[in-house]
């Protein structure tokens, strides 16, 4: 190759770029407010930790703090039976068509719970495919990873922004779940949730275990609470609520059912206006169960939740309730039959309720302005 064919080369290019007109630096496009780009997940984190003695059930926890909003795992060492309940009026589901076929077979693998509304849905699916990543399933008809999973509303006038639980989070928090170990308060999937929006309390919420174990026998239940109603704990209090000042000293959850509809106008509580929220809840037992005792299981705890969150399933409630059988155990061998099973998670699931209920910041105190006296010339 010459030196001139080389030159006449140079030349041409360069009299392509002059005609092309000059080089403009391109300013990188600005990052939306709502990316997901490069949020950081925050694992297991967050509230208080309730420790129990389980293996074959791991949790993990993860949150955006950017949000904020978060998803919690519960994954299992085999495949498990499932039943579920819905009660509320706005739901937000995965599988849950699946679980009310009644088969008497084991066919799932994790429970998941997310904020972000409809949004939060990609967690639940993320974590299936995360099993599948991990290779405990075989890809066979009868050997396919199944997750089941339920979503909060935590938007609205909460945080101003729509990050959602998304892949990344619920498989990093997948991924980093334990046994035993549960994290109650504003922690998961109950990072941003509050209660008694019915009532104008807009109280500060999160999500809430409780175990007991009887010889062989383990039961363990979760719930996240963002519910539209409030908090009443065992001597029927509010459990947590930011009251309006005018209401009487020593108000309780069954005053304020009792006034109805007064007790929510102005005088009792400020009107809240239309709201979604829901309480979606697991209960997990050791003992095997047959399809219809697990179903009933479901119901019956489900139902006693009323008791703590009152009201409770109204139409801007999307709640509902799985119900899980390790089955590690043999019924027959079992301490306790399924409707006594179902009283002692009854008595539980109030607690997980009143679990929820982290810490509530006190109200700033305005102090007035002292007045300003008028100068007169």
């Amino acid at each position: 190759m010459t030196k001139s064919f080389l030159s006449s080369s140079l030349a041409l290019a360069l009299a392509i770029a002059l005609a092309a007109g000059p080089v403009v630096a391109q300013t990188p496009a600005p990052t939306p407010p709502d990316s997901q780009a490069n949020l950081k997940p925050l694992i297991n984190t967050g509230g208080t930790e309730l420790k129990f003695d389980w293996p074959a059930l791991k949790i993990g926890t993860g949150e955006y703090s950017e949000g904020p909003t978060g998803v919690t795992v519960f994954s299992f060492d085999k495949k498990v039976m499932a039943a579920v309940d819905v009660r509320g009026g706005a739901p937000g589901t995965v599988n849950t068509d699946l679980a009310r076929l009644g088969y008497p077979t084991s066919d799932f693998d994790a429970v998941v719970f997310a904020g972000g509304s409809a949004y939060g849905l990609e967690s639940t699916t993320a974590v299936a495919s995360a099993l599948k990543d991990d290779g405990k399933n075989t890809g066979n008809w009868d050997s396919i990873a199944v997750a089941l999973g339920a979503i909060i509303f935590d938007y609205g006038d909460r945080r101003l922004n729509e990050i959602y639980p998304d892949k990344k989070l619920a498989q990093a928090a997948y991924h980093a779940a334990q046994p035993g170990i549960f994290r109650n308060g504003a922690a998961g999937a109950g990072r941003m949730t509050m209660t008694g929006y019915f009532f104008g309390c807009k109280a500060h919420s999160g999500q809430g275990g409780a175990f007991r174990q009887i010889g062989d026998l383990k039961i363990a239940v979760f719930t996240v609470v963002n519910a539209y109603g409030v908090v009443a704990d065992r001597e029927g209090r509010l459990a947590a609520c930011y009251n309006d000042p005018s209401w009487p000293a020593g108000t309780t959850v069954t005053d304020l059912m009792h006034n109805l509809p007064e007790s929510r106008k102005a005088g009792w509580a400020t009107p809240s206006g239309p709201m979604h929220n829901t309480t979606i809840s697991l209960v997990v037992v050791n003992q095997k169960m047959d399809p219809a005792d697990l179903q009933r299981l479901g119901i019956q705890v489900h139902t006693s939740m009323a008791r703590g969150i009152q009201p409770f399933s109204t139409m801007n409630d999307g709640d509902a309730l799985y119900a899980v059988s390790t089955g590690e155990i043999e019924a027959e061998k079992g301490i306790a039959d399924s409707t006594e099973i179902g009283a002692i998670a009854s008595d539980l699931m109030w607690d997980a309720i009143l679990n929820s209920v982290p810490a509530q910041d006190p109200l700033p105190v305005i102090k007035p302005q002292p007045a300003i006296a008028e100068k007169t010339l």
